[in-house]
């Protein structure tokens, strides 16, 4: 029997691979997150941890997890980037995901944030609560159709594919861009050429170096004046504070995120932008999916635990 921190308080069912399995299961009572000292310390007592993307696992908490018997860190989520996985890699620790599982609800609310910021679904909804609104008239709330127009998706993994699918339901042209020729129609080879044509952009990478701020004040000088950008990414993907001005200055018309750069904190620009839809990463937050999630993180802990290769292991 091994024991396993689990970080935070998972969905009903979540936690049923280590329990049947026999695994101890360390837990504080309630949600209250630990703290990166605690972490630490608590790592060394441990064979496994199952985290969550709000958990940083950095070097200095792999060793001195590794320095004892901690074998594998499973992550909640199916980005890793609040786990040092070069650090991980070095002292013989595993680390597993969730990919799959999220994709569909996911790409639920990035199309979700589509409709909402094309047609200025907040804005209205605010004025109708706050008794702003006088009665129909033919020129309020004029936002931007959906249908036909041209959807651009920077990053074409699965997430990506799947508001793919949802966006030709609507009639929309489809474009995309990848670090890598993804050989399927609509791939365009240069960002800059994306973001020329679409009059939605719709972000879907993992935060690497490579992408932090890959959207910026010079890309998004790139969009129409009609563009709306949606993020369900990770938030530094995007220069939040770049957005915000555009948003401000009415170079574009309107944004939808999930994702922010310092979450919780969300920039105060950001939130006096007009036509802004802001939510607070709701993106994989249905029961099941969440529960999914939590189970199949806790599966892949359990695979490691038991000499077996977890088909969700990081390699990248």
């Amino acid at each position: 029997m091994a024991r396993v921190l689990v970080t935070r308080e998972l969905p009903a069912g979540g936690l049923d691979p280590l329990v049947e399995h026999g695994h101890d299961v360390v837990r504080r009572d309630g949600d209250t997150p630990y703290t990166h000292a605690e972490l630490t310390e608590l790592v060394g007592g441990v064979d496994a941890v199952v985290c969550l993307l709000t958990d940083r696992i950095d070097e200095s908490v792999l060793e001195a997890g590794a320095a004892s018997h901690l074998r594998v860190v499973a992550n909640v989520a199916v980005g890793y980037d609040n786990i040092d996985v070069v650090a991980a890699r070095r002292l013989g620790v595993a680390v597993c995901n969730t990919p799959g599982v999220l994709d569909e609800t996911t790409a639920d609310v990035a199309f979700l944030l589509v409709l909402a910021a094309s047609r200025l679904a907040s804005e209205a909804e605010h004025d109708l609560r706050g008794g702003a609104w006088s009665g129909w008239g033919i020129n309020q709330y004029l936002g931007n159709d959906v249908h036909g127009a041209t959807l651009g998706l920077v990053g074409y993994g699965r997430i990506g594919r799947a508001v793919a699918r949802r966006a030709s339901g609507f009639g929309m042209q489809v474009l995309h861009h990848a670090r890598h020729r993804t050989e399927m129609p609509g791939y365009v080879e240069s960002l800059d050429d994306l973001l020329a044509q679409c009059d939605v952009l719709s972000i879907h990478v993992p935060l690497r170096d490579s992408t932090r701020h890959l959207i910026g004040a010079r890309e998004l000088a790139q969009l129409r004046p009609h563009a709306v950008v949606v993020n369900t990414a990770r938030g530094p993907v995007v220069d939040e504070e770049a957005l915000a001005d555009a948003l401000h200055a009415g170079t574009i018309f309107a944004a939808g995120l999930d994702v922010y750069e310092d979450e919780p904190t969300v920039h105060p620009h950001l939130l006096s932008a007009p036509r802004t839809v802001l939510l607070p990463h709701i993106g994989s937050a249905s029961r099941a999916t969440r529960t999914q999630m939590a189970r199949v993180a806790c599966q892949g802990a359990s695979d490691v635990l038991a000499g077996r290769r977890p088909e969700n292991l990081v390699t990248g």
